[in-house]
């Protein structure tokens, strides 16, 4: 298998001690049936439930190199992200291990990561079900949304005080276009830096604040004296969501799509409350034919 740094990832066998040093693995490693592979965990990592008493190797950016290699994993798999992520990738290469580097900034990335680390841990039968079951929610979301003749133009705040916003380049621009959204940063890039003067110029009719390591205390738009004014906060369209969901690709980026779908479109959930209770019942049916 070929990884996204362009490596070959070669094993004798599927592998069973595995360490991920992002936590979206570890979540699709659990949608596999493939969570008893898993050694260890950074300390931000709690999900699925059973690694929460594994052996802890540090963080993502800088994991205990000793500690990894303590629990002899056959296999290590990291994200790409800051330059900061490849420095104990490499240090762990140069100790023998292999170490499998992905990078997920679309759905069909995502899936394709899934499908690798399916044929890496001996599961490829359980990926494809896992990405066809994503592909069929994805659709069925697309569908839902696809006739909505208003798309809420959303910021998503990724930092805050000092302002981080989503760009236009990554799975959250996509989750924001696949929910019926348009992103209102149209810079090129994962991440863009804004100033309050041009957020306020941008005037997002949606305001997404994500809360997690990124953005561990973020204050309501309410108690921020200009952010206030946007018309967001004025139409009570700001929430709070969780990064986990949100900004780590994994299985939890279809249910980030979906959750956005409803916050930005709630008429659409009430047309079909709607429809399910207009219809007759089938029993109701039979009666009248009689």
């Amino acid at each position: 298998m070929v990884d996204d740094a362009g490596q070959e990832i070669s094993l004798p066998r599927p592998a069973g001690r595995v360490i991920a040093l992002y936590g979206a693995f570890n979540e699709i490693l659990d949608g596999l049936g493939r969570a008893e592979a898993i050694v260890a965990r950074t300390n931000a990592d709690s999900t699925p439930p059973r690694i929460a008493r594994l052996p802890v190797i540090g963080t993502h950016m800088r994991p205990n190199i000793e500690a990894v290699l303590a629990q002899k994993p056959d296999l290590v798999l990291q994200m790409t992200g800051r330059k900061e992520a490849s420095l104990p990738v490499d240090a762990l290469k140069k100790r023998g291990l292999r170490v499998a580097v992905f990078h997920a900034a679309s759905f069909a990335e995502l899936m394709s990561v899934i499908r690798r680390v399916g044929v890496l841990t001996g599961a490829p039968a359980q990926a494809e079900d896992m990405v066809l079951g994503m592909e069929a929610r994805l659709a069925a979301l697309d569908a839902k949304v696809g006739a909505t003749a208003q798309r809420p133009r959303v910021f998503f705040e990724v930092r805050s005080p000092n302002m981080l916003g989503a760009g236009d380049k990554g799975l959250v621009a996509e989750i924001i276009r696949r929910a019926g959204g348009v992103n209102c940063v149209t810079e090129r890039a994962k991440f863009a830096r804004l100033s309050e003067e041009e957020l306020l110029r941008l005037a997002p009719e949606a305001y997404l604040i994500q809360r997690g390591p990124m953005n561990p205390a973020p204050l309501p738009l309410a108690k921020r004296p200009r952010l206030r004014t946007l018309p967001a906060a004025q139409n009570g369209k700001a929430w709070f969501v969780d990064e986990r969901k949100y900004s780590r690709p994994g299985p939890q980026s279809i249910d980030a799509a979906e959750e956005l779908a409803g916050l930005l479109h709630p008429e659409l959930a009430a047309k079909t409350q709607a429809k399910h209770t207009a219809a007759p019942k089938a029993g109701a049916r039979s009666k009248d034919r009689k």
